[in-house]
């Protein structure tokens, strides 16, 4: 969870699932978690600020027209990760 108004975790988990199921782009998520990122008036617990900082950056492609830097496996890894992580 964030302390001053950031997104909950689980705000970042859905995020996080909705790129997973095809439901949001990874653009999308990118600019959303970027809004978040770049706010240095913000405080994070560890947790959030490293799923935020997978989503900042999810949209990295390994040259113009190329495919993802990460691709959709490690993006689910990524979720379920962030799962076992929520569950301690």
């Amino acid at each position: 969870m964030s302390w001053g108004g950031g997104p909950h975790l689980d705000e970042i988990e859905a995020c996080f699932a909705a790129v997973v199921e095809g439901r949001l782009s990874r653009d999308a998520a990118d600019r959303w978690a970027e809004r978040w990122v770049v706010d240095d008036t913000l405080a994070w617990d560890e947790l959030s600020w490293w799923a935020l900082g997978l989503l900042y950056g999810i949209d990295l492609r390994m040259g113009p027209e190329e495919p993802y830097l990460h691709d959709n496996e490690q993006v689910q890894e990524w979720l379920e990760e962030l799962r076992r992580r929520r569950t301690g």
